[in-house]
């Protein structure tokens, strides 16, 4: 049995949902990672997600948001990773993934910019240009265009949002993506067939010789019909993860079946907002303990769903800074620096927390206040890049930048 007579027997036996598989072309190198980045817009409190219960002055500084030092007992407390630092409560579900070594956790973590102005700080991280805006291009389109492996899929890089993310703007082509369905033609069977004769024949005809209109549409064309062979309606996850309800549950599990469908995505930047807590922000309970129950449920649904292929998968969070480390007089915290990352995947080095905890003492805090940056949070993606995704072009996905590996991943692909 040759390999296309192979291919044959195993399209026959995959679920409906999936697109028929493709061989890579002779002499490809191997493809790394896919890598997700998920941007928590509005300004993550990482010091309420993961809390410095041995750190005094956290306590000092914020005596009513505060989350309440590890106890057994305390459903409402920390949960306790190493004697230093403990989770919010409402990510309980990502406390066995953090103890099978499959998440990774930098604290300290952000941009040397200090603007405290969302638009410049999401908009500089995104560049990877911090403080800089000579380049147009983003982080990951840079590394697409730097990681050149034959790979030609119209869905090397997707965006789950109704606009395209900064990080995935460049000479690469990118794609929009709010929902899976939204390409699919819809109708009987038989009206379906004819819709796609009828515009296979209007690609190919030669209505325009200009390139700028006959190659996007034949690019629209190539992605709803692969796109088209992923029914997101009777798509079940594996393991029997459920996906919190709302977009960004469902943004992830879409992502999950592209990676499982084997369409050549390489990238894809999905999107969670509502971060910018100036007020009520609430401690154990209340608004963000919401927002972290779905982040982190979902995290863990993502991962559970993809089973092995999460071998093959990082998935990184970031957000444009952090908060200010003493609570405001509204129960909330105003704009500030430092912050948190957390890195997930099955070849992280997980079950730590990485980085310098520089403390919350005053004579410590960043102006006006804030949590010091002690890891450029271009060192994270960048040791991701080199390792999981084998791109050693780092001058050029962060130029002028020199990044120092931190020891977060523990084996390269």
């Amino acid at each position: 049995m040759d390999r296309y007579q192979l291919l044959s027997a195993i399209d026959m036996k995959l679920p409906a949902w999936m697109p028929r598989l493709a061989f890579a072309p002779q002499g490809q190198a191997p493809r790394g990672d896919v890598i997700v980045c998920v941007f928590q817009r509005g300004g993550m409190d990482g010091l309420n997600v993961v809390v410095p219960v041995g750190d005094s002055h956290y306590y000092q500084l914020r005596p009513t948001i505060a989350i309440p030092q590890p106890k057994s007992s305390d459903p409402k407390a920390a949960i306790d990773l190493d004697g230093r630092f403990g989770l919010h409560p409402a990510l309980t579900a990502l406390k066995p993934l953090y103890d099978d070594s499959a998440l990774a956790i930098v604290h300290a973590v952000g941009s040397p910019d200090p603007t405290h102005s969302h638009f410049d700080a999401m908009d500089y991280m995104e560049r990877g240009t911090p403080g800089s805006r000579a380049l147009t291009t983003g982080w990951l389109a840079r590394h697409l265009a730097t990681s050149n492996n034959g790979n030609h899929s119209p869905l090397r890089a997707v965006g789950i949002n109704a606009m395209l993310q900064a990080s995935l703007r460049g000479e690469v082509p990118a794609v929009a993506l709010r929902s899976i369905a939204d390409f699919h033609l819809r109708g009987r069977p038989k009206d379906i067939a004819i819709l796609q004769k009828t515009l296979a024949t209007l690609y190919s005809a030669p209505m325009t010789t200009n390139p700028y209109l006959l190659n996007p549409a034949r690019e629209v064309q190539n992605i709803s019909q692969l796109l088209s062979k992923i029914n997101t309606a009777t798509y079940k996850p594996a393991t029997g993860a459920k996906y919190p309800q709302g977009s960004f549950g469902s943004g992830m599990m879409q992502v999950a079946q592209l990676i499982k469908a084997e369409v050549g995505l390489e990238a894809a930047c999905v999107d969670v907002g509502g971060w910018d807590t100036h007020a009520n922000e609430g401690g154990p309970d209340g608004y963000m303990a919401r927002l972290l129950g779905e982040l982190g449920n979902t995290l863990a649904a993502f991962y559970s769903d993809l089973g092995d292929w999460a071998r093959r998968t990082t998935v990184v969070t970031m957000s444009e800074f952090g908060r200010r480390a003493k609570e405001n007089g509204s129960s909330g915290t105003d704009h500030g620096h430092g912050n948190v990352m957390f890195v997930l995947g099955g070849n992280v080095a997980g079950g730590k927390v990485h980085g310098d905890w520089p403390t919350l003492a005053l004579d410590k805090l960043a102006a006006p206040g804030d949590l010091a940056v002690t890891t450029d949070y271009r060192d994270v993606l960048a040791e991701i890049i080199s390792k999981r995704l084998g791109n050693a072009r780092l001058d050029q996905v962060f130029p002028n930048y020199t990044p120092q590996m931190r020891g977060i991943i523990s084996s390269a692909a």
